[in-house]
């Protein structure tokens, strides 16, 4: 013990101080795809969309519209190696967390087009403050999450995991998980809720206190990701329960399921919204 205390002291405080610094990824990471509108070709190849497996990208060839969903995307880079114009290419950003579905697809217009947002954007923008506003008071300063499986790989999990190590250390932004639904402020959900985990979740919800939030992680609970709805699968949390905070990923990195959760207690900014690039 006394090693471990000199090698401690030695090292000092090795935690991030995020949210209060920025977490840059390393080079190559694979985060959110981008499209440029300029080199797009106007008439839409489609071999990005062809090339994506979960069905991310979507080409509307009547509107002139190529749409990506984050939700669904799996980050896998193959619409970057098959697009020829080299006009959708891989980011490093990873903090993807937005409170609607909407607010994670980015439609690129590849002809003229009028405004993006219409009052109903801006309805909704006033609902997500009040919500954000009543989410500090009264879970700003503690929370506590339960976490189920619903399915996963597992690959999320190692994820969530390494929020409880020294250097991200979870608990300094007090934010702790346990083992129980009733004590539980938040249910974060992974996988694509498979049809035998369906009861087992909404039990778990309905074991939980009020005011209670629900986070899918990772693509497969918000959308399905490759896992579509079909005789085994529901195809994502918000299939079984209401969602407040989806997290893209496969799988989120620590980072993004951080910023996830600070944005469900409304001690985070979402750094993603609905948008519409008209080239």
């Amino acid at each position: 013990m006394a090693v471990w205390t000199w090698k401690g002291i030695k090292k000092g405080v090795v935690s991030t101080r995020y949210p209060d610094e920025t977490l840059l990824m390393p080079d190559g990471y694979r985060g959110k795809p981008e499209i440029d509108a300029e080199r797009c070709t106007p008439t839409g190849c489609m071999r990005c969309a062809e090339a994506c497996l979960p069905r991310a990208i979507t080409w509307e060839s009547d509107r002139g519209v190529l749409a990506v969903d984050y939700a669904r995307c799996v980050f896998c880079g193959l619409c970057e190696e098959v697009c020829p114009d080299h006009a959708i290419y891989l980011t490093r950003e990873v903090e993807l967390a937005a409170r609607t579905r909407d607010d994670l697809t980015v439609q690129v217009r590849l002809s003229s087009a009028g405004p993006a947002h219409d009052a109903e954007d801006l309805l909704e923008t006033e609902v997500a403050a009040r919500l954000e506003t009543e989410s500090r008071r009264v879970f700003g300063r503690s929370l506590h999450v339960r976490h189920v499986d619903a399915g996963s790989c597992n690959g999320c999990e190692s994820e969530l995991q390494a929020l409880n190590n020294p250097y991200y250390n979870l608990h300094r932004l007090g934010i702790f998980f346990t083992p129980s639904p009733r004590f539980a402020d938040l249910l974060l959900v992974t996988g694509p809720v498979t049809r035998a985990m369906e009861g087992p979740l909404r039990l778990a919800y309905e074991a939980m206190a009020d005011p209670k939030l629900v986070v899918a992680a990772g693509a497969c609970a918000c959308s399905g990701g490759i896992f579509p709805e079909n005789a085994l699968t529901m195809g994502g949390v918000e299939k079984i329960l209401p969602v407040d905070v989806y997290i893209p990923g496969c799988p989120p990195p620590p980072v993004a399921l951080m910023q996830g959760l600070l944005l469900a207690i409304g001690r985070a900014e979402p750094r993603l919204k609905r948008t519409e690039i008209n080239r």
